[in-house]
């Protein structure tokens, strides 16, 4: 069966045929599950994510691609115990998002689109306007009023259009979405195309240790989209009968704006009542994820789970990863602290093959690090 759009909450699909965004009433939509891939059918003429190409909903003959993928994948000791970090900072922008950036904007224009809308006050702005530049499409980026010009700065430089807009993160998304009727809404946060560039990283990895699957995953957690890739990522290996078990996938998130961890924690599918207060880890500051069940679920059946940090664990763990070399933000950092949370629990061992992805680059936080480390910029 020819892969569709998926509304899981009704199991309605839509055909691939033609560029969607949403289901009806605005709903969250997911790709329906894909066979995944074998060892065999990798491209290995092609360096990075796109020597996975065979996994991907759509053929694409001429992807937008500027060499994101085939990160480092480092060993180090941290905590006492064994890690490997994986170090997705090192992308073409400076942040994880290249993945689902080149695959979403490479499938919509396959599908047609010619121009694309997106809301974000970061990393995710950044890359669609890279991408964006570099496969000819025309891009307008809305974010915060309050936003910094250090972070728009390079959204402009790949001629992207900046909108600001009055109010929260909320209200900029909220303005997205109505935009969306004249634009095409291309978010990292809505569209399952984004998802199956993140889902790269699974494949990645696995081709990285030998053929085989980690036992646990630790990422940074806003949105999700991350922890939602890994997951779709292993499920399609499991398929295609290439590892035996998807890793268990655990969450951090900062004990100021943790949505998921509440609850994850509660036990529930549904929103929890939570205070949400201003995070250094700025990346994963995301109140109402609009994919919360479908984290939850990943988090539950991967046998995994959801740790809080404060923002003293998480200014520790961005010290103690510089002291190691790896400049990441402070929202990246988080996966150390959460690291030595889970090895304290007991939740995870030092005999177990535990990955730490990394997610962005400390220059995108320059202004935070400096605060981080009592250095006047």
């Amino acid at each position: 069966m020819a892969a569709a759009y998926l509304d899981p909450r009704t199991g309605e699909t839509f055909p691939l045929d033609e560029p969607r965004w949403c289901g009806r009433e605005h709903a969250p939509l997911v790709l329906t599950q894909l066979p995944g891939l074998t060892r065999t059918e990798i491209d290995s003429a092609v360096r990075g994510l796109w020597r996975y190409r065979a996994a991907l909903p759509l053929a694409v003959d001429d992807p937008i691609t500027l060499g994101e993928g085939g990160t480092p994948l480092l060993a180090r000791s941290l905590h006492g115990a064994p890690a490997l970090l994986k170090c997705e900072w090192m992308m073409p922008t400076g942040s994880f998002k290249d993945r689902g950036a080149s695959v979403m904007l490479s499938l919509l224009r396959s599908q047609g689109v010619r121009a694309v809308l997106e809301d974000s006050s970061g990393n995710g702005g950044a890359a669609i306007a890279a991408y964006a530049a570099a496969g000819g499409l025309a891009a307008t980026i809305l974010a915060p009023a309050s936003t910094s010009p250090a972070k728009t700065v390079q959204t402009r430089a790949h001629g992207a259009t900046v909108e600001l807009i009055p109010g929260s993160r909320q209200d900029t998304a909220d303005a997205a979405v109505r935009r969306s009727e004249s634009v095409f809404y291309a978010s990292h946060n809505w569209h399952p195309f984004f998802l199956h560039g993140t889902k790269t990283l699974a494949y990645e990895l696995w081709e990285e240790l030998g053929f085989r699957a980690p036992d646990n995953v630790v990422v940074p957690c806003g949105a999700g989209s991350n922890v939602l890739g890994c997951e779709i990522g292993f499920s399609e290996l499991l398929r295609a009968g290439e590892i035996e078990a998807v890793p268990r996938l655990f969450a951090a998130q900062p004990a100021n704006c943790a949505p998921i961890a509440a609850s994850f924690l509660a036990g529930t599918d549904q929103p929890v009542e939570t205070e949400i207060r201003p995070t250094i880890a700025e990346g994963t500051a995301i109140a109402q994820p609009i994919r919360l069940a479908e984290v939850l679920g990943a988090l539950r059946s991967t046998r995994g789970g959801a740790v809080t940090l404060t923002e003293e664990e998480i200014a520790q763990a961005s010290r103690d990863l510089a002291a190691l070399g790896l400049y990441v933000e402070p929202t990246a950092a988080q996966v150390a602290a959460a690291f030595g949370k889970l090895l304290a629990s007991g939740a995870v061992g030092p005999e177990q093959t535990t990955v730490l992805v990394l997610t962005g680059s400390g220059l995108k936080a320059t202004p935070r690090i400096a605060e981080i480390l009592g250095i006047p910029l």
